[in-house]
């Protein structure tokens, strides 16, 4: 059975055709604009007419960041659109007349989920995906199962607390695991040293046109991998963070696979290896508690649109 997946962001909805394989067979996507509800659902229902135009559908997967409800219909929440207990579902099944079932799924989930039935995690039961995006976004399969939690909003693995009156984030708190493992925080402490201490970062200042507000974190990783002291040593910070975390993680769910994926994992190595190191060193009773691996998610940016029409299929 075919199954339109889509992956919906805060400027662009990405929307493709998904086999059993989980093979793309048709792929689309529209602009849209994050301020407006209606834009992004008038979007939603572009890209399902679309694709069903040509294809004979058997179910449509929406990817939704935030918090989803539980009966997997509704986005209570998401940080960077205008939704607030928005019934996706039946907004998009009214517009596209259909009876076609229609599943809404968090994203993170939803790519985690791709990873799971078709990537680097095709061959385990019990996995973590760690997504370094701006944020940090998790999924979590235990037992060949998806856990969603009672309300459908487990696996906001970012908004551990790691450091207790840390750096403020987004959510309300201060000190959550994202605030030191993602692509904001890399920015952030790259643009401070590059303002305090110019002299360290020359590279990173030069790539970024001699202004440190415009240090990204795509200028750290093409530094870092020129040999940039600076540049590998924030990475490898982020790395280290990740391990200290996913050596907590494992104390609570004890997976056997770590999936790193995300704007972040294309550093690959700069990364994963202090990652590895950190977790060996942070494990609870270490020599004696088994050891997960860590690996780079493989299914890249199509990972949410299979991941989100593989669960609607299911």
């Amino acid at each position: 059975m075919l199954a339109i997946g889509v992956d919906i962001g805060g400027t662009k909805i990405a929307a493709g055709v998904v086999d059993d394989e989980g093979v793309i067979l048709a792929q689309t996507r529209r602009d849209t604009d994050a301020t407006d509800a209606h834009s992004v659902d008038r979007g939603v229902v572009d890209v399902c007419r679309e694709l069903m135009a040509d294809h004979e559908i058997g179910a449509i997967g929406l990817a939704a960041p935030g918090f989803v409800s539980s009966d997997r219909a509704t986005v209570g929440f998401t940080p960077n659109l205008p939704w607030r207990d928005h019934d996706l579902r039946g907004e998009v099944a009214a517009a596209l007349d259909t009876t076609v079932p229609i599943v809404v799924e968090n994203d993170a989930n939803a790519a985690g989920w791709a990873e799971f039935r078709f990537g680097v995690a095709r061959d385990v039961e019990d996995m973590v995906t760690l997504t370094l995006g701006t944020g940090l976004g998790g999924a979590i399969v235990s037992g060949g199962v998806l856990l969603r939690g009672r309300w459908g909003v487990a696996a906001e693995i970012g908004h551990m607390r790691v450091v207790p009156d840390g750096h403020y984030c987004g959510c309300g708190q201060n000190g959550c695991w994202e605030q030191y493992v993602s692509g904001s925080a890399l920015v952030r402490d790259a643009q401070a040293v590059a303002q305090t201490r110019p002299d360290r970062a020359q590279r990173l200042l030069e790539l970024a046109g001699g202004k440190w507000r415009k240090i990204s974190g795509h200028h750290v990783t093409a530094a870092a991998q020129e040999g940039d002291e600076l540049a590998i040593g924030l990475l490898g910070t982020i790395g280290r963070w990740v391990g200290e975390g996913a050596a907590s993680v494992a104390a609570l769910l004890d997976p056997e696979l770590f999936v790193v994926g995300g704007g972040l994992s294309a550093a690959g190595e700069l990364v994963m290896a202090p990652a590895r190191e950190a977790f060996a060193a942070h494990l609870s009773a270490a020599g004696y508690h088994p050891e997960a691996r860590f690996a780079i998610a493989a299914m890249g940016n199509d990972a949410g649109i299979v991941g989100a029409g593989d669960l609607a299929r299911r």
